[in-house]
């Protein structure tokens, strides 16, 4: 976690929000609850409370100190828009999002529903960006199909998904509007298998519309000797993405000393260049 990923499409996580809820067959072998299960009662452990919710409010403007533009998964350890996140929280992560816009950022929901509320309503700001992506991810025909339908009703300037693990096929999909496709299989000593045929269908689908395909995974119990090569290739698409360096306003501080203010967070090395009024 944090300024270096391990996950082949980011390069680094933000997790402003830790812990989540299972709710659709997808979650069933989580692998960031597996994670933060092992340190349950460790003291002074960020996963010291193991999977439970907690927002991290210290952790709000922590894309302010990485002055080197990256791909940021946001939340690769929670689910932003689970119930028990504050509409304000999720605000005040949008805001830090369009401030420090040099980097790309890449959010991740199966609460589609409450996301695509809040992207008409007050994300629509953030959903205007390029460089923020707002994505659903999707495991099979009765969880995930629905989702891809959410997100296409977004107002979202980039919109992807992370078909991740793939449970079944899923037959045709209505790819319009959409920007992006992930596809892994599920990895771990319980993981569920994924049909070659599976991925082919989504990797067809997605050449004929003309959407970036990444093939994530194979997944299964090792990972790695499984690869992450289909038919002799490797599909590392993505859509475009500029990154433009945000020149400091004395607005951009004042929105920024806003958030500090109200989630209690408290000054930081690093941050001092953004905060230090004009």
């Amino acid at each position: 976690m944090g300024a270096k990923s391990k996950i082949e499409w980011t390069d680094a996580t933000w997790n402003p929000v830790r812990g989540c809820t299972k709710i659709s067959p997808g979650c069933a072998h989580c692998y960031a609850e597996t994670f933060a299960e092992r340190f349950r009662g460790v003291k002074g452990h960020p996963f010291e409370y193991g999977f439970e919710l907690r927002l991290v409010p210290d952790k709000l403007l922590e894309p302010l100190r990485w002055k080197t533009p990256r791909r940021i998964l946001v939340n690769s350890m929670s689910d932003p828009f689970q119930e028990g996140v504050p509409d304000d929280y999720i605000a005040a992560v949008a805001s830090v999002m369009i401030e420090a816009n040099w980097h790309t950022y890449q959010i991740l929901t199966k609460r589609s529903a409450r996301m695509a509320d809040m992207l008409s309503k007050r994300l629509r700001p953030a959903a205007s960006k390029s460089h923020i992506w707002w994505g659903v991810s999707v495991e099979n025909r009765k969880h995930g199909l629905p989702r891809v339908e959410c997100l296409r009703s977004t107002p979202s300037e980039v919109r992807f998904l992370s078909i991740e693990p793939l449970l079944e096929d899923l037959g045709c999909i209505n790819l319009k509007g959409i920007d992006w496709v992930i596809v892994g299989g599920e990895s771990g000593p319980r993981a569920r298998p994924m049909k070659a045929e599976w991925v082919r269908n989504i990797r067809d689908q997605c050449a004929k519309a003309g959407v970036p395909f990444f093939f994530k995974q194979w997944g299964g119990v090792h990972k790695k000797d499984a690869g992450r090569t289909l038919d002799g290739h490797t599909y590392n698409e993505f859509p475009g993405s500029a990154h433009a360096r945000k020149e400091k306003t004395k607005e951009t501080v004042t929105r920024l000393q806003d958030i500090m203010t109200k989630f209690a967070v408290g000054p930081s090395k690093g941050l001092i260049w953004w905060l230090h009024p004009l």
